[in-house]
């Protein structure tokens, strides 16, 4: 089912414009302007299955994140905007061919981690330890700390790690040793069955993160089925071979300039493998 049929970013001179009508003054940032153009990434025609491929920084994160704003998908946590988040959407264009549905979703590994996560704390009985930091991380976030002595650089050092990171990924940081580990692989494909039903659009980032070889492929026949018999649109950023060799996907390789649509098997992530079990095939 194509809900969603097309999506188109920005290109340079659209982004050069933008610059030249904005107040001049100092941004730490002005993502995620310059992050698809300068791979002339500008229009995606989707499928039942589309995919997003390329390497860490190559944008195909921020692609969906900016899809799932643009369309108003549900998503569980927060996403952490830039000054010109909302400017940059807006630049973007969108032609639908059915009104989205309601139960469509943007499931991210936050999403997946926190679900996990829950499930510890009714095993462990930790959701204390759990509130304390998320209080704790709050509060270091918007505080106006200021260094007056070489005795505040601990606290600074906290208050830094707050602001560079999502409240997921915080508590992670400092909750993780208080947690006995186990294989989260099951829970976390639980969470995938759950969150996805019927006629949706869903958006999936890096689902492959928790996940098994064994579990990746359930997952890969699960999204086929989903698209194939429950109406399901799928946009995936993944570079993970299992999912990318799902029948029927349309894969844009971010890492190519400008980027293009490839068979997973001309994939680099992808070759790697083969030659790597190529080169070992004797001791199988």
């Amino acid at each position: 089912m194509i809900y969603l049929s097309v999506f188109t970013f920005p290109d340079e001179e659209m982004e050069f414009d933008f610059f030249l009508g904005i107040k001049r003054t100092c941004y730490d940032s002005f993502y995620p302007f310059k992050v698809l153009s300068r791979h002339g990434f500008e229009r995606i025609d989707f499928e039942p299955i589309t995919i997003l491929y390329g390497g860490n920084g190559s944008g195909k994160s921020t692609a969906l994140n900016v899809i799932a704003e643009k369309t108003g998908v549900d998503r569980d946590s927060l996403y952490n905007k830039s000054n010109f988040f909302g400017h940059y959407v807006d630049m973007c264009g969108i032609r639908l061919e059915k009104d989205i549905p309601q139960n469509s979703r943007i499931i991210t590994s936050d999403d997946v981690f926190d679900y996990m996560l829950n499930i510890r704390y009714l095993n462990e009985g930790i959701d204390q330890k759990r509130e304390e930091l998320f209080d704790e991380f709050l509060e270091l976030k918007y505080s106006h700390f200021q260094v007056k002595s070489i005795a505040d650089y601990e606290q600074l050092k906290k208050v830094n790690t707050a602001r560079s990171k999502t409240q997921s990924r915080y508590v992670r940081k400092h909750l993780m040793d208080n947690v006995r580990e186990y294989s989260n692989g099951e829970s976390a494909f639980m969470y995938f069955t759950e969150k996805i039903q019927e006629n949706g659009l869903y958006l999936l980032d890096e689902p492959e993160n928790s996940l098994s070889p064994k579990l990746q492929i359930e997952l890969m026949k699960f999204i086929e089925d989903s698209a194939r018999f429950f109406d399901c649109l799928f946009i995936i950023s993944t570079h993970s071979p299992f999912l990318l060799a799902m029948n029927g996907a349309k894969i844009y390789d971010l890492d190519e300039n400008p980027v293009d649509v490839k068979r997973w098997t001309e994939l680099e992530n992808v070759r790697i493998y083969y030659d790597f079990f190529k080169k070992y095939g004797g001791d199988f």
